[in-house]
């Protein structure tokens, strides 16, 4: 599991500023390798490819890189809305950590501010004998970052913020949390079982502020519990709302902890994040097809799409156990129950009066309760009655409800 602070450093690296200066500061490292390497540059070179050469690649990037950047940025809002008002709003957040897209704006954008930070050198004497021909060097590198950019922008194009791009995107997100959390349901403490509670003389520590519960460093709680002699019990999971101060975690025996240094291994904020909150994974996919079995929209293909990654996702991550790396905390794990819940009881709501959607969702479930993992064999066979009480309900045709309970063979 990931540290808060590799999570921050990660999340950091995907703020399109930061890759954007990284290549604007190309310029100034041109500035400094030119005084570094001029002196062992032949002559002749330098002659060769002097000012001449390199300033009116630089003036051609100048001029035309903002225009590109401006322009690829109105594409980006434009598909980023699109897919917010016909997808759901949470696809927005997963667009904007889109790789692709970062990269490729960020290249338009550094090279701009590289040629800029250049000519401005330039006049101002930063560039003399032969450091022009170190300057024409890096210019054919940021070059060759432009062309390779356009390139990947044009393939890009073509799916940025389509239907089938960003379902194919959530559901890869899903994955990778779903199976983490899987693999560690209880995040690697002692899991809980069902109403446990802290004991009496346990101390809560508050929330510092209200929100969502993004991630939790456990490995630094367990430092903290170690060196305390003390018990932690996790109370806010990833995906847990609170208000300021009700408690995060509770400490056993109280003594002489850090209850500041508690707060700060969870990182609270307005919204829910894919990182550790496998739950609000399936959520989403799960308000994809909702949105498109909406009046509105009347789109049950997508929701049957949707409805096919949701029986994969979990039939393909099973449970795999739950190793206890940090014996001194304890934490509810992740149920079966809570993963089925938010991965189809909206669909069986809202697609109750499909048959088709209906026939689909009893399918995926059937698969569940056929699989291995018998919590996730209940919790499917729960929702199945669930799914037949709603169609029962919507449908008109005696015939359909009938079809129904026989595929579902309750």
């Amino acid at each position: 599991m990931k540290s808060l602070r590799l999570w921050q450093v990660l999340r950091l690296s995907r703020r399109l500023w930061v890759r954007t200066s990284l290549i604007a500061v190309l310029g100034i490292v041109a500035a400094g390798a030119a005084a570094l390497l001029g002196p062992i540059i032949p002559q002749e070179l330098a002659d060769r490819l002097g000012e001449d050469a390199v300033m009116p690649v630089l003036d051609v990037l100048a001029s035309s890189m903002l225009a590109v950047a401006t322009f690829s940025l109105s594409i980006m809002v434009t598909t980023h809305r699109q897919a917010s008002s016909q997808v759901t709003p949470r696809s927005h957040r997963l667009l904007l950590e889109d790789t692709t897209t970062q990269t490729v704006l960020a290249t338009f954008i550094g090279a701009f501010i590289f040629a800029l930070v250049s000519i401005i050198l330039f006049r101002a004497g930063a560039y003399t004998g032969a450091a022009p021909f170190v300057l024409f060097a890096f210019t054919v590198l940021v070059v060759v970052l432009v062309v390779v950019a356009i390139l990947r922008w044009i393939d890009h194009l073509s799916r940025l913020g389509s239907m089938d791009e960003t379902i194919a995107q959530a559901a890869a997100r899903a994955r990778d949390t779903l199976t983490a959390a899987r693999n560690a349901p209880s995040m690697l403490a002692t899991p809980l079982p069902d109403g446990a509670v802290p004991p009496a003389g346990a101390r809560p520590v508050p929330a510092p502020r209200g929100g969502y519960v993004q991630l939790v460093d456990m490995a630094a709680l367990s430092v903290l519990a170690e060196k305390a002699g003390a018990e932690i019990w996790v109370g806010a999971v990833p995906g847990s709302f609170l208000v300021a101060g009700r408690a995060l975690a509770h400490v056993n025996p109280p003594g002489d902890i850090d209850r500041d240094a508690i707060c700060a291994a969870f990182e609270i904020e307005a919204v829910r994040s894919f990182e550790q909150d496998a739950r609000f994974a399936l959520a989403v996919l799960s308000e994809i097809a909702s949105r498109a079995l909406s009046p509105g929209l009347n789109d049950p293909g997508t929701a049957i799409d949707i409805l096919g990654r949701l029986e994969q996702l979990l039939a393909e991550c099973p449970a795999a156990g739950d190793e206890i790396r940090y014996p001194r905390l304890h934490a509810p794990p992740l149920r079966a129950n809570d993963l089925v819940e938010d991965a189809f009881a909206a669909i069986a709501r809202d697609g109750a009066s499909m048959r088709e959607v209906a026939r689909r969702l009893i399918h995926a479930l059937n698969t569940l309760r056929q699989g291995d993992d018998p919590a996730l064999a209940r919790a499917a066979e729960a929702m199945t009655r669930r799914a037949l009480a709603h169609a029962e309900a919507a449908l008109v045709l005696d015939e359909d409800k009938a079809g129904l309970r026989q595929l579902a063979g309750l």
